[in-house]
């Protein structure tokens, strides 16, 4: 499984984590964005986006067959959904609003096959996104894929030097807009970029990667200068949107607002 594990392998090597968000179904989609070239992840949404577990295979299979890692984002820590979307071969699984140390032990749980977790066996989509036998797969499972927790309430800034040592957690994972939403304060602001460095210092000091939504590549490399290890640079969806505006300002004169951003 190594030789395409692709994220975990530059996190290891001490390289950035580069990647997009892909809220839009269809191979075609995320094959084009990925032919650009430099990322070694893609977030597969399907708490927001509008993709659900039928995409989950195809949509896996391109982002792996380009040379990424795909992390699907289940639209909440059930253990059935974290099964489905492990199970279609995801290089790695995020929840969102973690919120306590119990949050993230379940959700490390779920991830796992016994005697370490509860996972349900039935992995036989899986060999292919690794170009390996099952029992390459069974064997190294627990081992190779990624379990991320999604840092972004008031509650999980107040836990999360807890929530960092959970074993077996591997990426703590902010959502800012959420964060700032939930603590109900200004986005960017002091008690909001201090919440978000708080969660920095408790992945490293854990050992975990540090992670952080980015809606373009300005601020991912804000965010990269500021010690984070992995960051997204976009969304599918937004940037399309984005330069539909852009263009048709030519034509009309008028500007659209460009903001489009969210986690």
């Amino acid at each position: 499984m190594e030789g395409r594990t692709y994220l975990r392998n530059a996190l290891e090597a001490k390289k950035p984590g580069l990647g997009f968000w892909c809220t839009l179904p269809g191979a075609a989609t995320v094959s084009t964005v990925l032919s650009t070239g430099g990322f070694n992840w893609t977030l597969l949404d399907a708490e927001h986006g509008a993709i659900s577990d039928k995409d989950y295979f195809d949509l896996s299979l391109a982002v792996t067959a380009a040379g990424a890692s795909p992390i699907i984002r289940v639209p909440w820590n059930e253990e059935w959904m974290i099964k489905r979307a492990l199970d279609a071969g995801a290089h790695g699984v995020m929840t969102p609003m973690c919120h306590n140390a119990d949050d993230a032990r379940k959700v490390v749980s779920y991830c796992k096959y016994p005697p370490i977790g509860t996972r349900g066996y039935g992995p036989m989509f899986c060999p292919p996104m690794f170009n390996v036998k099952g029992s390459v797969y069974d064997a190294q499972a627990d081992d190779k894929l990624l379990v991320i927790v999604q840092i972004e309430s008031r509650k999980g800034i107040e836990n999360v030097e807890e929530i960092a040592k959970v074993p077996g957690l591997d990426v703590l994972f902010i959502g800012p807009f959420d964060l700032a939403k939930q603590m109900q304060v200004p986005f960017g602001g002091e008690e909001h970029e201090g919440a978000i460095a708080k969660t920095l210092k408790a992945a490293h000091a854990a050992g975990k990667t540090a992670a952080i939504f980015c809606s373009n590549g300005e601020i991912a490399k804000k965010r990269l200068e500021q010690g984070f290890d992995m960051v997204s640079i976009a969304v599918d969806s937004a940037c399309l949107a984005a330069e539909m505006e852009r263009q048709m300002s030519f034509v009309t004169g008028v500007a659209g607002n460009g903001d489009r951003s969210y986690s």
